[in-house]
């Protein structure tokens, strides 16, 4: 039977990334990020739920994405999930979803500055070896131009 594994978030980083590297030195980040639904009820109250997903994302980009991204950042992320288990020093087996990220893309978090500025919503994504625009390495400045401090968290 076929089966499809593929996730899509758009959200804000709950915490600043963590680097690491695997021993035959490949790069690994850690992080997370925080997707929040809003609905009405049928109370007709406003109801709000967020919901926070861990993800690691491995190779040179995953070094990009914790240069440029902080707590609070906006990102919009594709990949899979992955499925971890272990046992842990009480002797419980413990496990966990997080996902795989395999691609991204930086998200404006206000007006940005500086040539070609535009408003919210949209580039500014790492684009990789394949393509030719510009990405937050060739641009040598802040990839969000503006502040985050109105980020809840």
């Amino acid at each position: 039977m076929a089966s499809y594994n593929k996730v899509i978030l758009l959200g804000n980083l709950t915490r600043d990334p963590e680097l690491r590297y695997t021993p035959n030195q490949t790069p690994v980040v850690e992080f997370g990020i925080a997707t929040n639904r809003r609905w009405m009820g049928q109370d007709g109250q406003q109801k709000e739920e967020t919901c926070f997903v861990d993800c690691n994302m491995f190779g040179k980009r995953a070094e990009v994405l914790n240069k440029y991204m902080k707590k609070g950042n906006p990102l919009f992320v594709e990949g899979r999930l992955s499925f971890d288990s272990w046992q842990a020093q009480d002797g419980t087996k413990r496990s966990k979803l997080r996902v795989t990220i395999e691609d991204f893309q930086f998200i404006s978090s206000g007006p940005r500055t500086g040539a070609g500025g535009g408003s919210g919503g949209g580039g500014g994504g790492y684009r990789g070896p394949a393509d030719n625009g510009p990405g937050p390495d060739d641009r040598g400045d802040d990839p969000y131009g503006g502040s985050v401090d109105d980020i809840p968290f």
